[in-house]
């Protein structure tokens, strides 16, 4: 593919944005529906979790098997395959006529973005042969990635103000036959030559690993370990994840290449992307409720209000390549994931009536690091792997984003649900079905309010609002921890990390911290 001519290059760059696009969308343009689909499809406090997350988990457990099976198959076969079902599901989804087929057909979107992903990345590496352009185009698909997230409720606030839910799914459709049309005329094929067998085992391991564990960690979040499925789940999926490792190290040819974890900048990459989604996903999956159901703005509007977040996150992603060459990615990493848990604690303060402008505030800090964190992530994972695995490697990087985006709603809104209910105070004489209904969730109590008398209701509301709030900030403040953490992490694993600008060597160094020395330059890491 070294070959093609530069508009050859940039147009394929264009179709897997468009790709990347649709897939990152997709996690969070329902948040704003989350009101509508309480009213109409009423499921309950733990459903509504898992028609949130459950598109993330399946993605998560399946992208390193879709990775690597595009490096056997072809990543150019695989990104139209997967495009297709996409649509497919997306269909499904938009006519769910009930919670538990709702949650069935956002699964279904997470086995069609599984195969989406890995293959954009992986893309990139073969249509960009040199390290510069290369830096420049994974910087334009990391603000692709970051601001499909951050626009995704603003799509949806569209959508909502002139149609019913299941219209941010048929959103999909006419992008997709794009997609479809465009990806099999412009994107040139290209595979490892010598792929070995795909492990169908380690595809099983690896799908009961991550799910069991995720599951584990967002009912224990949710209703504590007094469940005896609990312990169960954590305890099979993490026996499922060692034994998965083990067979990686033994196959001739892996799934996942598990030594590239040896790399301190892969592992640094990989832990802070997972880190940073915890916080930006969980925040956006409460704060549009907060906009909603405690401010009271309609769907448009507060689609409109988390403009901020998209704004940064594009301008981030543009400019991460040049932060990189300026700072070094060490330095880079680590003060934006500062940043973002200054601008996710920022919520610890919000009240119900807290000017707008801090709420603006917080989401451009967290979109513009959100940005540079993601772009720099993917550009550290993808370097530190040999060419022909691009395209597990890029899965790892996915499977981060993925799983961070799960976590970040099960964790973060496990703790706003927590707090909501054991703050709520519900009214004497209010009947107890609509009490019960009423603690599931703060939709929950609007809609239980609205079948209440007013002396009733208006209570109801006022108790059912604060108690959201401060959840609200008790789970702001949790994920600024966690990213405070991560910012540490990340400035000790890269500790030995040679200037950018001094570094010497060669190897498949790659993008914004390594396109600064040379073609062929790659920072060093000291023993």
């Amino acid at each position: 593919m070294s070959t093609l001519t530069a508009r050859q290059r940039w147009t394929g760059l264009a179709v897997l944005v468009l790709a990347v696009t649709v897939v990152a969308l997709d996690a969070t343009v329902l948040s704003l529906a989350i009101p509508s689909i309480s009213e109409t499809l009423r499921p309950s406090g733990t459903q509504l979790l898992w028609i949130g997350d459950s598109y993330s988990f399946v993605l998560a457990g399946l992208l390193v098997s879709m990775g690597a099976l595009s490096d056997r198959i072809g990543r150019k076969k695989l990104l139209l395959v997967g495009s297709a079902a996409f649509g497919a599901a997306s269909l499904l989804a938009a006519y769910a006529p009930s919670a538990g087929w709702l949650i069935l057909a956002r699964a279904l979107l997470g086995v069609a973005g599984a195969t989406i992903m890995p293959s954009t990345l992986s893309l990139i590496r073969g249509l960009f042969p040199d390290d510069r352009e290369r830096a420049t185009a994974i910087g334009i698909w990391g603000a692709a990635a970051t601001a499909g997230a951050a626009l995704g409720p603003v799509v949806g606030g569209v959508l909502l103000e002139h149609f019913w839910w299941g219209s941010v799914f048929l959103l999909n459709i006419p992008v997709l036959v794009l997609l479809l049309v465009s990806g099999a005329w412009l994107l040139p094929e290209s595979k490892d030559p010598a792929p070995g067998r795909w492990d169908v085992l380690s595809v099983l391991l690896s799908m009961a690993g991550v799910i069991g564990v995720v599951y584990a960690v967002k009912e224990a979040a949710a209703h504590g370990v007094d469940r005896w499925d609990v312990p169960a789940a954590f305890l099979l999926g993490a026996a499922a994840l060692f034994v998965f490792v083990r067979r990686q190290l033994r196959l001739e040819s892996p799934l996942l290449d598990v030594r590239l974890f040896r790399d301190r900048r892969f592992t640094a990459a990989v832990s802070a992307s997972l880190i940073s989604l915890v916080g930006l996903s969980g925040v956006i999956f409460v704060v549009s409720q907060y906009v909603q159901l405690v401010r009271g703005y309609q769907p448009l509007q507060a689609g409109l209000a988390e403009l901020p977040a998209f704004a940064g996150s594009v301008v981030g992603g543009l400019l991460t390549a040049r932060i990189a060459r300026r700072f070094g990615a060490r330095r880079a990493l680590t003060v934006c994931l500062l940043a973002m848990g200054l601008g996710v604690g920022a919520l610890g303060w919000l009240a119900q009536d807290t000017t707008y402008l801090l709420l603006a505030a917080s989401f451009l800090l967290v979109g513009t690091a959100e940005g540079v964190v993601y772009t720099l992530g993917a550009d550290l994972v993808l370097g530190a792997a040999p060419a022909d695995r691009a395209g597990a490697a890029s899965a790892v990087s996915e499977t981060a984003y993925e799983l961070g985006t799960a976590l970040g709603i099960a964790l973060v809104g496990s703790v706003v649900g927590s707090v909501y209910a054991n703050g709520l105070a519900v009214p004497a004489g209010t009947d107890p079905a609509a009490a019960a209904r009423a603690g599931e969730s703060l939709g929950s109590a609007v809609e239980t309010a609205h079948g209440l008398a007013p002396e009733l209701a208006q209570p109801l509301l006022a108790s059912a609002r604060e108690s959201f709030v401060h959840g609200m900030n008790s789970a702001g403040l949790l994920a600024a921890a966690l990213l405070v953490g991560a910012a540490a992490m990340a400035w000790r694993l890269l500790r030995g990390l040679s200037d950018p600008k001094a570094g010497t060597g060669t190897g498949a160094g790659t993008g914004a911290a390594d396109a600064v020395a040379g073609p062929a330059a790659r920072p060093k890491v000291d023993a």
